[in-house]
């Protein structure tokens, strides 16, 4: 006779759904893991950074704090508690971090790529007189007698085998030219957006 019962038990029942919805072991301990190396990412950047990042104050706290440990022990706990409190997290205040750390390691690359063509300017200062003539017509306001004698220092300093005290002048002059040039393409750039919010008005 058959079992009347039969097909209102076990199979039918969406407990067994949920249980295979659930994230195998290894994917939360890939996820764990994930999380405890971006808090290690946070511990070693620059307190100012991690004070600007978007996050609870909690978690914040545990990172700054376990910035300042220096003892061994101390520190591998910290950073223990740190991955504790990073698991807190939904996934998007983890995107929001994520997000501000691909920011930083793309201003840094930004900010070398600029540095490298400072120096490759400095260096055609000092190997061709024409690169000064170009610097000076783009810059009127530079002292050009002190560049001149700047060069001409750099140029015995690199001959003799000095230290680079002139070499590393001309940098810092023309990080600032390169600053002044920024900030005026900044300043253009706000302009223009005020101009066209005034425009849709």
């Amino acid at each position: 006779m058959p079992n009347a019962n039969r097909g209102a038990v076990g199979f039918q029942s969406s407990e067994f759904e949920q249980e295979y919805e659930r994230p195998s072991k290894t994917e939360l301990k890939r996820q764990s893991d994930a999380l405890q190396a971006l808090g290690a990412e946070l511990v070693e950047a620059p307190r100012d950074r991690v004070k600007r990042v978007p996050m609870p104050e909690d978690v914040k706290e545990a990172i700054l704090t376990c910035q300042t440990i220096t003892n061994h022990e101390g520190r591998r706990r910290a950073m223990q508690f740190v991955g504790k409190k990073m698991r807190t997290l939904d996934e998007e205040e983890v995107a929001v971090i994520q997000r501000t750390i691909e920011g930083w390691k793309g201003a840094s690359k930004a900010d070398t790529a600029a540095m490298h063509a400072l120096e490759r300017r400095r260096d055609k200062l000092l190997a061709d007189d024409n690169a000064l003539t170009t610097l000076l017509s783009e810059n009127p306001e530079l002292d050009v007698q002190h560049l001149r004698t700047l060069i001409r220092n750099a140029r015995k300093e690199q001959a003799e085998n000095k230290p680079p005290k002139a070499y590393r002048e001309i940098f810092q002059i023309l990080k600032q030219v390169d600053a002044k040039h920024r900030k005026a393409k900044a300043d253009d750039a706000d302009a223009e957006d005020e101009d066209s919010e005034e425009d849709d008005e």
